[in-house]
């Protein structure tokens, strides 16, 4: 089995990949070749004997697309992206990445023809719904997002459908919840401080939150993250039908809930590292999100996510710090 990872120089695409390399396999199928593809040059792991292909460039460019499912990879696994906070503030990108770019992917794999038709796994948002919206949403509820990058997951979900319908591949889209907590630095995310406030004080560091502890959100962390996407890849997409784009399952949670699942965690101390810090902008956009979801049909399909936004910060802590909670 061929695989492909597109952003698999980012956290997600990481991680997934050091999960098909130590399964060695997907779906039963032995895993005969990578391919791992990111903006920026992606890292082969170490000491595996699977061939590897490495490739850096902008897959939004003409003849990326066409170049990258050259080799006709069994499965794709979609996850590059401009991110939320990004894709608000430069109109341009956003759309050139999120949109044009899935849109020249797709077409790609359609340009090789009958006889070419690769389980496509697209990396979609919660940023497609948007206020006013019921709690919990469920999974009817029409897509109308308020932002640019869920209006550009949201018309990358259609495609999906409708190149899936047409037989030009075999489509699965999954709304992530906010992945948190997410290693390492960062990003551009709009939603990056639900990771902050809990990564940055368990490392010692101060934290900024820049909305309301009353916030509501929906979770869920790294670890189920690549499970979405290995169930995604192997599921039994005659279960779907023609709705192919589901709502992941996660935790609601609000701010305050979060601070006190790391007061519990990790004590007062930590909690003490958090700064308020009021961002206008970030509570904006923050606004219109969506904060719970009845994800009943991902749950009846086999997807699976933590109980509470407790195990969300112990995943982190067993995945990231060795299972020890600084002082």
């Amino acid at each position: 089995m061929h695989i492909l990872i597109l952003g698999a120089a980012g956290m997600v695409g990481r991680k997934l990949l050091a999960r098909l390399v130590k399964d060695g396999s997907l779906g039963g199928e032995t895993i005969s070749r990578l391919t791992l593809h990111d903006v920026v040059p992606p890292e082969a792991p170490p000491g595996t004997a699977i061939p590897v292909s490495l490739s850096a460039s902008d897959f939004s460019d003409p003849g990326e697309a066409e170049r990258l499912v050259a080799g006709r990879p069994d499965v794709i696994f979609h996850l590059a992206a401009i991110v939320s906070g990004e894709a608000e503030a430069d109109f341009d990108k956003g759309y050139r990445i999120n949109l044009d770019g899935t849109r020249r992917l797709y077409d790609a794999v359609r340009a090789i023809g009958e006889g070419y038709k690769p389980r496509f796994v697209f990396t979609s948002s919660v940023a497609v719904f948007g206020a006013p919206m019921p709690e919990p949403i469920p999974d009817e509820y029409l897509t109308a997002p308020l932002t640019s990058y869920g209006t550009q997951k949201a018309i990358g979900e259609l495609l999906l459908s409708d190149y899936s319908r047409r037989g030009i591949f075999d489509g699965v889209g999954i709304r992530l919840p906010t992945i948190c907590v997410r290693p390492g630095k960062p990003n551009k995310a709009a939603s990056g401080f639900f990771s902050g406030i809990i990564r940055e004080p368990l490392a010692g560091q101060e934290a900024v939150l820049p909305v309301s502890d009353q916030v509501r959100h929906w979770h869920a962390s790294p670890r189920s993250a690549v499970g979405f996407l290995i169930h995604a890849a192997t599921i039994d997409t005659k279960r779907l039908g023609d709705r192919r784009n589901l709502t992941m399952p996660g935790v609601g949670a609000t701010v305050a809930e979060q601070i006190e699942a790391l007061r519990r965690a990790a004590g007062d101390a930590a909690v003490a590292r958090i700064r308020r810090e009021p961002d206008p902008t970030i509570e904006r956009i923050v606004a219109g999100w969506p904060r719970t979801f009845d994800a009943r049909r991902a749950l009846e399909l086999g997807f699976q996510a933590e109980p509470d936004f407790d195990a969300i910060v112990r995943a982190h802590i067993e995945d990231e710090l060795d299972g020890k909670v600084p002082a």
